[in-house]
């Protein structure tokens, strides 16, 4: 059965759970909500310069796997930068249990666009924080390792280049549209969701500095060096949102239909179901 947990939120956009059970929950046009267990709202933070255009805005949150002793929460948002051009950055803020401050601007000009900004933050079984950056809508920048968009990022809690990195930078892995939902199973595998061009999302297995062909291969076509999806939706559209693992499988929100899908591991491939649709 399925029951309300917490409503009335405006375009809600990433949940985190804090050590003692409650949950905080970003809307896209700032806020950041805290929610008790019986789902009861407050609205404690609103991030003062957030641009809300399109699908741009506040999006994902992350809190410090060293929380209860830093206080640390990280929130990635869509921002006006210099000479009017949208971008993204990632900020690290304290959290008291009442409301967030003391901003401090961890990995800044993600390029951006009123579409395609990525913005999901999970830390890793590493304790590194991983980034999700969307193309901004030019898909030649997904395949330019010199910039930070259309790529997964990693970085240390401080925001740089993690040890170990394939470049040297913050980039993990690249070749991605609008990377979205991630998250790794009980072997510590990277597993992600990306919405696909109106059709071809993608669940992908992600590996260290691998490409995974955003704009050159789409759906079942292969190139030379890039990785093709585990699953694709083909003609349909998921737009799929954050993922989770649970069991062996990869639990996903489809935007799309208001659907929850399941991708059951399987090795290095999965078998998708529908869990819920509406």
């Amino acid at each position: 059965p399925i029951s309300v947990y917490a409503q009335n939120l405006e375009v809600p956009w990433a949940l985190a759970f804090l050590p003692n059970g409650n949950l905080l929950a970003t809307e896209r046009k700032g806020t950041v909500n805290l929610i008790d267990k019986e789902g009861n709202i407050s609205r404690i933070f609103t991030v003062g310069n957030v641009l809300q255009t399109g699908e741009s805005g506040l999006h994902g949150i992350a809190i410090h796997p060293d929380f209860e002793s830093n206080q640390f929460v990280y929130l990635y948002y869509t921002y006006k930068g210099s000479g009017d051009n949208t971008q993204n950055r990632v900020s690290k803020f304290r959290f008291d249990g009442k409301t967030f401050t003391d901003e401090k601007i961890i990995v800044d000009a993600i390029p951006g666009a009123i579409f395609h900004d990525g913005g999901r933050i999970k830390f890793g079984p590493d304790k590194n924080l991983y980034i999700t950056a969307g193309d901004a809508r030019n898909p030649s920048l997904a395949q330019d390792v010199n910039s930070l968009a259309g790529k997964i990022l990693r970085v240390t809690d401080e925001g740089n280049p993690a040890p170990g990195n394939p470049f040297g930078t913050r980039i993990w892995s690249y070749g991605h549209r609008n990377p979205q939902g991630i998250a790794w199973d009980d072997t510590g595998r990277l597993w992600e969701t990306e919405h696909g061009d109106s059709a071809t999302d993608e669940f992908n297995l992600i590996e260290i500095g691998k490409n995974y062909g955003w704009p050159t291969i789409r759906g079942n076509q292969k190139g030379e060096s890039m990785e093709q999806a585990i699953l694709q939706s083909g003609q349909e559209t998921w737009a799929p949102a954050g993922a989770v693992f649970v069991n062996g499988s990869i639990f996903f929100g489809g935007l799309r239909g208001q659907a929850l899908f399941q991708a059951r591991l399987e090795g290095n491939s999965a078998v998708l179901s529908t869990h819920f649709k509406e």
